[in-house]
């Protein structure tokens, strides 16, 4: 999966990172927080900070002690939290990090590592909560979307909706 943007839900104000897949035929949105959008955010438009932001310290200290970030995983949902994992590989051997979403999407950014999205997540942001095109519409609380709604959604979104883009 690919970052295709951040965006903010219109009804509760809270960024939305949306991953795509490479055929822009899964969308996947989740919802995180103005800090964890903000430092995905800098990356995205390659700002330079003159001190090193959490997720850059984060980078540099993996890479001081020798250890590389292989890829970051969005490993599962539940209770509509969802969750990720940071797979390592170390000098004594692989490690895996549990870390939340937009802190994985950071990092991985930040390293150039894929990000992989477990087919349970998508199987089950899928059957999460269906409602039909008239309702999403009428609706702006796209928190209750469900995710094959999204595709109709962010086509009809201008990329003037998307405050940051890849």
């Amino acid at each position: 999966m690919n970052v295709g943007g951040l965006t903010l839900d219109p009804a509760t104000k809270s960024p939305i990172v949306v991953l795509r897949d490479s055929e822009n035929t899964v969308n996947l949105p989740i919802w995180i927080g103005l800090l964890e959008a903000t430092a995905i955010a800098t990356e995205l438009e390659g700002i330079e900070m003159a001190r090193p932001m959490t997720h850059d310290l984060l980078r540099d200290m993996i890479g001081e002690l020798g250890a590389e970030v292989v890829r970051v995983e969005i490993s599962d949902l539940r209770e509509n939290t969802y969750y990720a994992r940071i797979h390592l590989l170390c000098q004594g051997g692989p490690r895996v990090i549990d870390s939340r979403p937009s802190d994985a999407i950071s990092l991985a950014l930040r390293v150039n590592s894929p990000i992989f999205v477990a087919r349970k997540v998508l199987n089950a942001s899928e059957s999460a909560v269906q409602v039909d095109a008239e309702s999403a519409d009428a609706d702006p609380d796209l928190s209750t979307v469900s995710r094959d709604k999204w595709s109709d959604i962010l086509e009809k979104m201008s990329p003037d909706d998307f405050k940051y883009k890849m």
